[in-house]
């Protein structure tokens, strides 16, 4: 039974890899097509998302399995658990890839704003916490995932810069609206990259250290918001 449940979950686990491997070549595309302005990069990353949702219902079908099959518990039921919740975000991964490649597309004829509003930087770092939080995940390390959140707030500077320089633009210029907004909009959809990478961080961690620290960046921003009692 043993050595049935521990192919069972090395299945598994292999195939949250090679999902994770088709999600990080769509973000890396992407993301490289944002920094050098070279639409062409983004063929193929629509096609491959078909890949990725056939293995979010294979991974999802796996996991339901496993526990109807074995009942697992403590380290076993925890990998479980975070193996459908990794799949569910390097789901939602491919399709933010899907949805940065229309952006690229629609502003390619305006790659000196999104230098000037330092996007493509932004969609570097992104890009870099997803391939540290599917590392984390491969080589089951939480010191990884730890560092992956600290960076969500990298982004987060990137987005509301970028989003100030924006909306000026907009006021200054009434020639660059759409295009603004359409960054606008790929903004948002980068700072939902990296949320999701910071979410794969923080399932990696409740499997290897049993801690839940889900929803932590919205917790602190509550916090940094709390009026002064003393005021």
């Amino acid at each position: 039974m043993q050595e049935h449940f521990n192919a069972e979950v090395e299945s598994l686990k292999n195939n949250l890899i090679k999902m994770a491997s088709i999600v990080d070549e769509q973000v890396e595309r992407v993301i490289e097509a944002l920094e050098t302005g070279k639409v062409e990069l983004c063929k193929g990353v629509k096609a491959r998302d078909i890949e990725v949702d056939a293995y979010d219902n294979l991974i999802q079908a796996q996991c339901e399995n496993i526990l109807a099959l074995f009942q697992p518990f403590a380290a076993d039921l925890r990998f479980i658990i975070s193996a459908m919740m990794i799949n569910n975000q390097l789901e939602r991964c491919g399709d933010i890839a899907v949805n940065i490649a229309k952006r690229v597309k629609k502003t390619a004829d305006n790659y000196p704003l999104i230098v000037e509003a330092q996007i493509n930087e932004m969609g570097k770092q992104a890009r870099k916490m997803l391939k540290e939080a599917i590392n984390s995940f491969i080589y089951n390390d939480s010191q990884l995932a730890e560092t992956v959140m600290k960076e969500d707030e990298i982004v987060d500077k990137y987005n509301k810069q970028a989003f100030k320089f924006l909306v000026s633009k907009m006021k200054s210029q009434p020639e660059l609206i759409e295009p603004c907004s359409h960054l606008i909009v790929m903004t948002k959809h980068i700072e939902r990259l990296a949320d999701h990478a910071t979410n794969i961080a923080e399932d990696l961690v409740f499997y290897v250290e049993a801690k839940i620290i889900s929803h932590k960046k919205k917790l602190q921003k509550l916090e940094k918001n709390k009026p002064d009692e003393d005021s």
